[in-house]
């Protein structure tokens, strides 16, 4: 069995937190589903920055030289 961790929240963020979770969800699952919503905006978030990036300012690794 993993170890258990305990998190401090104030309790506004506690009834917030109970009022997302689905029936029959755990904390445990709740927190993995928005973790795992955060790093799939975050990357979406970085393709974005990389195709608006000014594609001009960018050589090729054959133009470096050493």
């Amino acid at each position: 069995m993993p170890a258990v961790k305990r998190i401090p929240v104030t309790e506004q963020v506690w009834k917030e937190l109970a009022e997302m979770r689905l029936a029959g969800q755990t904390y445990t699952d709740l927190l993995a589903e928005m973790i795992d919503d955060r790093k799939r905006r975050r990357l979406e978030e970085d393709v974005r920055t990389w195709n608006r990036r000014n594609k001009d300012s960018y050589v090729s690794l054959s133009e470096i030289k050493d």
